[in-house]
């Protein structure tokens, strides 16, 4: 090109924003601002050329000379119309750049004076290349960019002039106004050629990660609205087919068993809760399972079904007779309840604890008690119990979780006020695992059991309108906090009167229905009964005796299966062939008075039971040999029997030095029985006492009490027991403990009748009422 001077114009500056013109573009421009408007009159009453520079911020409103670039494009006016609004739109044409080089002074619109920057071009092999390299690139990106329409490559491709051409594609680009300013401020055109290859480049290579990202979610959009479709229709195969499956048929069939049944607002929410879980859970998923176990026992509890209760005392009554013969206590504390429920309607229910023998009728009382209330019975038993889990349910995060025995008999029940029966209470056991007793305060507690909760459940379940009744053997095994929950109801063992009747009113019926005999076909004699019970069985229940008149009915039904018209009568001297030669001997008392031999009364588990006590003195060193497998308390009551005769020796006429001259040997037989307890205290003096002095001790009387050093006779428990044991024993006299006096009463009237009773406060009136000969004391 010719010459290096540069021309200097005078023009009025339009500061554009958002927006920026390069040479040869042609395009419209809406004007607003006023100062705007003025330079644009200027330019219009001028030559209509006007310089369009960009703002650098495109929020500025006022914009300083310091916010508009310097750089800028020289353009004609072609249209200039007025907008309703009051906006001018206006048609401009880039003629060349232009470098602002002075703002000159005018408030009314921006003035200045600006050189221009013309292109030089030539004939450049080099430019040739970048011109070509930038086409390839611009039509790959025509290509990616759904923006630049193809004619616009065919427009672009016919341009010769390489300083144009790199104007143009940079127009139709969707660049930052920094980045278009910068193409524009790049005067030399292979310069701005790199430039805007770089641009392109890089444009391209943001297009082609857009394309990939948005074929990436194509791919997942298509995946989720194909199986939704799918989804759609299979429930609409579903619904005309009439078939609920999947988690959507389970979710509504779970719904509609929900509305049928009543359940409280609370349990209501979170059954809704767990099924809006399950319905969005996979069909493979293992929760749902879990999910789904949890809803069904939530649906299977009865939260608010009750049967109500038959308050007709009279009917109760004669269930419980015709059920039980005796156990009057039990019976009456039953028939109380009842009273009470019908006068207050809503009562609390009781917490009754049966504990007696076995065999003596605990549970089926509590099956009694169930049918007389016409409530619905579940019996749970905790023997051999040794897992809190048990008893509250495991949380439901363990595999193959499920609630405790509580809410697993309430389910089986049906019912929220049943009659249920834990049995064994005094049999479980405890274990890393937990205490199952401890778990049972709360259930066993009417101020707290209202509000029951179960690990698994998690929700409050309501047990305060179930009758809780526990059987136990011994009260001394269950724990202290246990006991204090419950009422007690001592069962003892059956004198033989009742269990004659017993056996003649439930047994021998019972036993010939399960075997398949008419009443006329085996007939048993009460003297063969009364034979059976003192001669084949020794126990405080009937449990032994239902199984010797199971025996005699089987061999009964084996003859009339030979001879079908046979009519079978037992009677006491046909026992030998039915049950063999007795087991045990009804007088177990001693044939003759006894030297050295004292029968005591102990109580077991099972019952009362008599027991021998043998003294035997031999010449020796003063040796105490104790044997019969003894508990340490009983071996410590032998040791002060010793020390007490030895204190008393002057007065009873013994040899002060007996204990250095004589071994003595103290012998309770059956010597494989573990026996303890303090209550053999006065039977073991006594026989000591009797074979020092060689006065024999009366055949007739049982003995029980707790020896002092001083001789003082100290109360002992189980006496009802024990007086039954010494009854069918067959002994008259009962030597007892002063204190144990009151404890008379709970005794049997047909026992008290045959028996004479001695209630002693000292040694002195012991040996007054068991030796045959008085001894001086």
């Amino acid at each position: 090109m010719g010459s290096n001077k540069l021309k200097v114009r005078r023009l009025p500056l339009l500061p554009l924003r958002g927006l920026l013109v390069y040479p040869s573009m042609v395009l419209h421009l809406d004007v607003g601002r006023e100062k705007s408007v003025k330079a644009l009159e200027k330019a219009m009453v001028d030559d209509s050329m006007i310089l369009l520079c960009s703002q650098s911020e495109v929020n500025i409103e006022e914009p300083n000379t310091d916010d508009i670039y310097r750089i800028g494009t020289i353009s004609k006016v072609r249209q200039m119309l007025k907008l309703p609004n009051g906006t001018i739109r206006v048609l401009v044409e880039g003629i060349m750049r232009a470098e602002v080089t002075e703002y000159l002074a005018n408030d009314e619109f921006y003035e200045v004076t600006a050189k221009e920057l013309p292109e030089e071009s030539g004939d450049d092999p080099e430019i040739d290349a970048l011109m070509r390299t930038v086409l390839t690139q611009f039509e790959h990106y025509i290509q990616l960019s759904k923006k630049v329409t193809p004619e616009t490559l065919a427009a672009v491709s016919d341009i010769d002039d390489p300083g144009r051409l790199a104007d143009v594609i940079s127009s139709h680009l969707p660049l930052k106004i920094k980045d278009k300013q910068e193409v524009l401020e790049t005067i030399d055109v292979g310069k701005r050629l790199e430039k805007l290859l770089a641009i392109l480049n890089n444009e391209r290579e943001v297009l082609e990660l857009e394309r990939k990202i948005s074929q990436r979610v194509k791919k997942q959009m298509e995946k989720t609205q194909k199986e939704y479709y799918l989804r759609e229709q299979m429930k609409a195969i579903q619904k005309e087919l009439g078939e609920k499956e999947g988690r959507a048929g389970e979710a509504q069939e779970l719904r509609a068993k929900l509305e049928e049944k009543q359940v409280p607002e609370k349990v209501e929410d979170k059954i809704e809760k767990e099924i809006d879980r399950l319905e969005k859970m996979p069909s493979s998923s293992a929760e749902g399972s879990v999910v789904r176990n949890y809803i069904d026992w939530l649906l299977s509890l009865p939260w608010n079904q009750k049967t109500p209760d038959d308050l007709d005392i009279h009917k109760a009554e004669e269930i419980l007779d015709d059920d039980h013969y005796g156990l009057e206590k039990p019976k009456e504390r039953v028939l109380e309840y009842l009273s009470v429920q019908k006068m207050v309607q809503k009562l609390k229910g009781p917490i009754l604890c049966l504990v007696g023998p076995p065999g003596v009728g605990k549970t089926s009382i509590a099956r009694s008690i169930a049918r007389s209330m016409g409530r619905e019975f579940v019996r749970i038993s905790l023997g051999g119990v040794r897992d809190e889990a048990e008893i509250r349910g495991h949380r439901r995060t363990y595999v193959g979780a499920m609630p405790g025995r509580i809410i697993q008999g309430i389910k089986q029940a049906g019912s929220l006020n049943p009659v249920f029966l834990l049995d064994e209470i005094d049999k479980m056991s405890m274990d890393f695992r937990g205490d199952p007793s401890a778990a049972l305060l709360e259930v066993l507690d009417p101020e707290q059991n209202n509000t029951f909760s179960d690990h698994f459940i998690e929700i409050p379940f309501d047990l305060s309108n179930v009758m809780f009744i526990t059987t136990a053997n011994a009260v001394h095994n269950i724990p202290r906090p246990l006991l204090d929950r419950m009422e007690m109801l001592y069962i003892p063992g059956y004198t033989e009167i009742e269990k004659l009747e017993i056996s003649r009113k439930y047994l021998l019926p019972k036993q010939r229905r399960d075997h398949g005999l008419q009443e006329n076909q085996l007939t048993v004699g009460e003297d063969a009964l009364m034979q059976i019970i003192r001669g084949y069985t020794r126990e405080a229940g009937v449990r032994g005796l239902e199984q010797q008149l199971a025996s005699v009915c089987r061999k009964a039904a084996k003859k009339i299966v030979s001879y079908p018209d046979l009519e079978v009568e037992v009677s006491k001297g046909d026992l030998d062939d039915y049950l063999g030669s007795p087991k045990f001997r009804y007088n177990l008392a001693e044939e003759q008075d006894q030297v050295g031999a004292v029968t005591g009364l102990a109580w077991t588990e099972v019952g009362g039971d008599t027991l021998t006590i043998e003294v035997t003195i031999m010449e020796g060193s003063g040796k105490l040999t104790l044997t019969g497998k003894l508990g340490d308390v009983m071996k410590e009551s032998a040791q002060a029997a010793f020390s007490y005769t030895r204190s008393k020796a002057k007065e009873l006429n013994i040899a002060p030095d007996f204990h250095e001259k004589y071994d003595i040997h103290i012998h309770i037989p059956e010597g494989a029985i573990p026996k303890d307890g303090p209550s053999a205290g006065i039977s073991m003096c006594t026989a000591l006492i009797s074979a020092l002095t060689q006065i024999p001790v009366s055949r007739e009387v049982a003995m029980t009490g707790e020896i002092t050093l001083r001789g003082r006779v100290l109360p002992i428990g189980g006496l009802k027991e024990k007086t039954l044991a010494a009854h069918r024993a067959g002994i008259r006299k009962v030597v007892i403990p002063k204190d144990n006096e009151k404890d008379i009463q709970d005794i049997p009237e047909s026992v008290r009748e045959e028996l004479s009773f001695y209630p002693v406060s000292h040694m002195d009136e012991v040996l007054r009422e068991s030796l045959v000969e008085k001894v001086e004391v």
